[in-house]
């Protein structure tokens, strides 16, 4: 490991003046040898506003693409998860779109040919919106939504329920309800079993106990509830007083059956024990045939933290026991075989003060609970596994070189065969007859769309399939920038480079930090999209400093307890590279980050004074603090130790020490319903900068959580950031956002 940072302002390593840093560039961007014409001081390359054109002209003008408008790019579908039926002949997916009354997102289902020879038509219209399709085994769609039940007479909002759309077309009906609502269910692959989660109030489980406790919680008007153990809380919301339970509904009936009045299905609770879980909800599988569910189990570790082991369950009985308990390693994601006979699963070992965690696959015998690693010595991290169709093989994803990709292993053994180039995968789905794979392909040049797979081609640039989200026209180019770092490691970036831009008109640069901090940027964002800002003139770079995952155990490790070394001047060489190319205006350049991309945007404000401005969201500033007030204290802690015995990490590291040294113009964004990072962190920060009179400003959200989720709230975001570098950046003069 590097040495941590010792002073306020740190190493100078990266500081513009300083030794040259090597770069290779791959892509559209000419080799930076070539001379760089003078440094221009106009208007960004690419300005959507033409010169003395009017805001009423410009309004009236149709823009050169969905980018260069927040209402327009706010609009554009959003897609989100894949379904395949049995019989590989329809994949459904969920696609986000504006409400009427554009306040919300509303979802929907669609179908998409996996021929790719038909357009995708919509399946589904309601106001609360459809989401989470899955196939039976008869063809019939399932998904959850909280419509009316235009059958039904209960008073009150709707919570969601399971809904069956028949295979032939026709009216959806409600098929399973419970009086807080259905959270997510999975289907038996062979026998159409179902098993859902459903939130569960102490003190048994039956549907009409259940209402009754709630109802008489509301009646009182008690909101209070008792913890007697570690957390209370998660990601953005308070865990109890009820927790998700899951229940067998057995084979659904069928829309004939229904017609004859058959009585509501039976939910049998499989877990009358449980107590909220910490993130464990959704994460169980049904074997083919229905008998057994394998799911993840929150056990203590620790007087207060938590890991996770695979248990089993036999649906008919409900007898539980543990299949793979390990006491070094969180284990979740099961998936079973085509004849349940094994499953594949992440074994992800615990971190620890000197090492951060490290993951593979298990191959785990059903019958006896013999486990076996699929991926030893497989020098990235693998997820979300899934079996071949013939069970010889299976297919995971796992971060490799700043792509998300599909990876194939033999169960008998061997190394690991990349199927996919570019691109980031997720929601894979396998045909049942072994012929093709489907997922979802997003790039930082494409949002998420439906593409179909060779199950066995390596390196493939795959089929996209008609679906109602493909964008016909970017502003701008992507390329990769790669930089030397001052241990020699190297450093992948993307750079999103705006239209115009060139030696004549370079482009002021945006340096944006992912959060994570054990991620990288591999794929669209629509909260971080840098494709907002080219539409506006900015180049963005994307850098994958120390601590992101993709590049190997080592690259980790370098900064592992250490965030202020490393990966802050993994970050100087990205921008120094960035800034040899002739596209790129050093003189105008800014920062920014969220979650720990905001942490980084806070320790790089108390290093040096090179950026013109930086935006900080959702951000680390204390870390002791942090530290204990987060949702899962006890992780972070692997990582620190105990601030009390073990304070050395928390006062190199942490950027509210070196509050003295700042110099840049900061904007803090911080919702209130952030529990990940509290929104402590950001008044706390605020407060810091205001009383040393550092030029900043505070955007606050009080009803969003660690994101920015709302249409008009998403607005708001890019305005103020956007009038924020435009200020500091440009040199334009102030202009506050209308709304704010």
């Amino acid at each position: 490991m590097t040495s941590p940072v010792a002073g306020p302002r740190g190493p100078a390593t990266g500081a513009r003046g300083n030794r040259p840093v090597p770069v290779t560039t791959v892509g559209s961007i000419p080799a930076p040898s070539r001379e760089k014409a003078p440094v221009s001081q106009s208007a960004p390359a690419s300005d959507p506003t033409p010169a003395g054109g009017s805001a009423a002209e410009e309004a009236e003008a149709p823009p050169p693409s969905p980018f260069h408008r927040l209402a327009d790019f706010v609009a554009l579908p959003r897609i989100g998860g894949l379904a395949l039926s049995a019989d590989g002949s329809r994949l459904a997916v969920s696609v986000a779109t504006l409400d009427p009354e554009k306040k919300k997102w509303q979802s929907a289902l669609w179908e998409v040919d996996p021929a790719g020879q038909r357009p995708a038509r919509r399946l589904t219209r309601s106001a609360p919106g459809e989401s989470s399709p899955a196939f039976a085994p008869d063809g019939s769609l399932l998904f959850t939504s909280a419509r009316p039940d235009p059958a039904a007479t209960a008073e009150g909002d709707p919570k969601p329920a399971l809904w069956s759309l028949p295979p032939g077309g026709g009216e959806a009906r409600p098929v399973l309800t419970r009086p807080g609502g259905i959270s997510s269910f999975t289907v038996a692959a062979a026998g159409g079993e179902v098993v859902v989660s459903a939130s569960t109030m102490t003190g048994g489980s039956e549907g009409e106990a259940d209402e009754e406790r709630r109802k008489k919680r509301k009646d009182a008007g008690v909101s209070a509830i008792l913890h007697e153990s570690y957390p209370v809380r998660y990601w953005d919301h308070d865990l109890g007083p009820a927790a998700p339970h899951l229940f067998a509904a057995g084979r659904l009936p069928t829309e004939e059956s229904a017609l004859e009045g058959v009585p509501q299905v039976e939910l049998r609770d499989l877990t009358p024990e449980a107590t909220a879980p910490v993130g464990a909800d959704g994460d169980y599988a049904l074997s083919p045939d229905g008998r057994l569910l394998a799911r993840s189990e929150q056990v203590p570790d620790g007087p207060a933290g938590h890991r996770s082991r695979l248990v089993l369950t036999e649906v008919s009985s409900g007898a539980t026991r543990p299949l793979v308990d390990d006491p070094l390693a969180d284990v979740y994601a099961a998936a079973f075989s085509p004849d349940g006979s094994a499953l594949v699963c992440v074994r992800e070992a615990l971190s620890s003060y000197a090492e951060p965690p490290d993951y593979t696959l298990l191959l785990v015998d059903v019958d006896s609970g013999t486990a076996r690693e699929l991926t030893p010595g497989f020098d990235r991290w693998p997820s979300a596994p899934q079996f071949a169709a013939d069970g010889a093989a299976v297919y995971f994803l796992a971060d490799e070189d700043g792509r998300h990709a599909l990876f194939r292993v033999d169960v008998d053994g061997g190394e690991p065969v990349r199927l996919t180039g570019d691109g980031a995968y997720s929601d894979l789905q396998v045909a049942r007859d072994g012929s093709a794979l489907y997922a979802l392909r997003s790039a930082y040049d494409s949002p998420a769309v439906p593409v179909r797979i060779d199950p066995v081609a390596p390196m493939q640039d795959p089929v996209v399939l008609p679906n109602p989200g493909t964008i016909d026209r970017l502003p701008g180019t992507l390329t990769e920038v790669r930089a030397t770092a001052a241990d020699g490691a190297e450093v992948q970036s993307w750079l999103v480079l705006p239209e115009g831009a060139s030696a004549a008109t370079p482009a002021p640069l945006l340096l944006w930090i992912h959060g994570g901090p054990l991620m990288s940027w591999n794929s669209w964002s629509w909260r971080w999209n840098p494709w907002v800002l080219a539409a506006r003139g900015y180049a963005v770079l994307l850098p994958n400093p120390a601590l992101s995952q993709g590049f190997g155990q080592d690259f980790v490790r370098r900064g592992w307890g250490e965030w202020g070394g490393a990966p802050y001047t993994d970050l100087m060489a990205a921008v120094d590279a960035a800034e040899q190319l002739p596209e790129i205006d050093e003189t105008r350049t800014a920062a920014m980050g969220g979650s720990f991309g905001g942490y980084m945007a806070n320790w790089v404000a108390t290093q040096t004074d090179r950026f013109k401005a930086i935006v900080t969201h959702a951000s680390l500033w204390d870390l002791d603090s942090f530290t204990g007030t987060t949702d899962a204290a006890y992780y972070w802690e692997k990582e620190w130790g105990d601030p009390l015995r073990e304070p050395k990490r928390y006062e190199q590291n942490s950027p509210h020490r070196y509050a003295d040294a700042i110099r840049t113009p900061m904007l803090v964004i911080h919702g209130d319903k952030d529990y990940r990072v509290p929104i402590s962190e950001g008044l706390r920060l605020w407060y810091d900068l205001q009383k040393r009179g550092v030029p900043s400003k505070f955007l606050y959200f009080p009803d969003e959580n660690h994101w920015v989720l709302t249409p008009g709230n998403s607005i708001v975001w890019y305005e103020t950031v956007l009038a924020f570098l435009a200020e500091h950046v440009l040199g334009q003069e102030w202009q506050r956002p209308e709304l704010v």
